[in-house]
């Protein structure tokens, strides 16, 4: 018998039984559905992480002080104050995996223009910061090299202060003041957003860090340095160069402790995604679970449907038909069923995933991937649970068989 007309028949048995043929169906229509989308939420948050670090910069390094012990109590992170712009310069100049390097200090202040006043974060970096973060200007200029080295009274506004303070009003060369110094306004940053829910980055203003450094803080040193690898192969090699030249720098012999710490967004990029990954898995595993829900109701269904058939299949023994034929019968029907399953229940899986997308406003992705693997899966459920019934049927005694009513 060949596979065409094993398959005809198989359609007509399963015809005969149209709504218990759809219901046994439904198990996989679920399954499938339910993996798909699934997997397509967890396709979509690994996905949403990853836009998440790109938005925050390129190769990213930040460099930090380290924890600072006096008799024994550790002051914690930041209570070292050893990091000096010149440790920023040497790095730009000594490592070659480096290509972008700011120098950052930071303070709050209340900024005020005209009648109105906003209290904001107030950024001092370097004139690579706009490179290093993937954050371009939307209006006038970032400020010079030049300007930093004179200590310049200029700023760049993010979209959240420029809103604040200036409604519709162009705030470009405007004066405002900042703890009652007085800056002119040289550009406006794009619109950033918040960063993973902890801040709104928009709401910053940037100035020189030189300026902040003597103007509003009155110290030598640097809080932290933001560093650009030249790619992100070359990442934890501008890590390694970074840490022996600033051990260098600061004296610090074999063995001590360091006095600074730096942190490579690669780890925590990586991190992050490995944890997307392992909740896609979850979450196709769980869904998984209605698939073989639905493999056992074809298997019920098939030993009901042989229970039935049993004198039929004694009849095409008798004239004829070998026990693979009876295999390949009852097994082509659990197949169909499955495939049959399969197909719509790839239909459902997608659309859910748009309808979650939609309405919940979670990203998803429904990669071809997901869609083979579940519709093999699917295929295999049938073959799996369909080849019992399918041989108990092909061991019947052509004799009991016909005697039976």
């Amino acid at each position: 018998m060949n596979i065409i007309k094993t398959t005809q028949i198989a359609l007509r048995a399963l015809n005969r039984n149209k709504m218990r043929s759809f219901l046994t169906a439904l198990g996989i229509i679920i399954g499938v559905g339910a993996v798909i989308a699934m997997v397509s939420i967890g396709q979509g948050a690994k996905r949403a992480v990853e836009e998440r670090f790109e938005q925050m910069g390129t190769n990213l390094l930040f460099v930090r002080p380290g924890s600072r012990a006096f008799r024994g109590v550790h002051g914690g992170v930041g209570s070292y104050q050893t990091l000096k712009p010149e440790d920023a310069e040497a790095i730009l100049k000594s490592c070659d995996a480096v290509q972008y390097v700011s120098p950052n200090v930071s303070t709050r202040a209340q900024v005020v223009y005209r009648n109105k006043n906003w209290n904001t974060s107030i950024q001092g970096v370097g004139v690579d910061y706009p490179l290093i973060r993937n954050w371009n200007v939307a209006d006038g200029e970032f400020f010079t090299q030049g300007m930093v080295k004179a200590a310049a009274k200029v700023c760049v506004l993010g979209d959240e202060v420029k809103t604040n303070l200036f409604e519709d009003e162009d705030p470009i060369g405007k004066i405002i003041r900042i703890k009652n110094i007085p800056f002119r306004v040289i550009g406006v940053m794009e619109q950033k957003g918040e960063a993973g829910g902890w801040f709104n980055r928009d709401d910053t203003i940037f100035a020189p860090f030189t300026t902040i450094q003597k103007r509003l803080l009155g110290i030598d040193h640097i809080h932290s340095i933001d560093v650009s690898a030249a790619s992100p192969e070359l990442t934890f090699v501008a890590q390694q160069q970074i840490e022996e030249l600033l051990r260098l720098r600061h004296r610090i012999l074999p063995g001590a402790e360091d006095d600074f710490n730096i942190r490579n967004m690669s780890d925590i990029a990586e991190s992050a995604a490995e944890s997307t990954r392992i909740l896609t898995i979850l979450l196709g595993g769980i869904a998984s679970v209605s698939l073989l829900v639905g493999g056992i109701g074809i298997m019920n269904i098939m030993l009901v449907s042989v229970t039935e058939r049993i004198r039929e299949i004694g009849i095409r023994m008798a004239i004829g038909a070998k026990e693979r034929d009876i295999l390949m019968q009852f097994l082509t029907e659990a197949i169909v069923l499955s495939v049959f399953g399969g197909l719509i229940g790839i239909g459902v899986g997608v659309i859910t995933s748009r309808l979650i997308s939609h309405f919940a406003g979670w990203k998803t992705i429904v990669s071809l991937g997901a869609i083979l693997l579940a519709f093999l899966f699917s295929g295999s459920v049938g073959i799996f649970f369909g080849y019992y019934p399918a041989r108990k049927a092909s061991k019947l005694d052509p004799i009991e068989a016909l005697r039976y009513e």
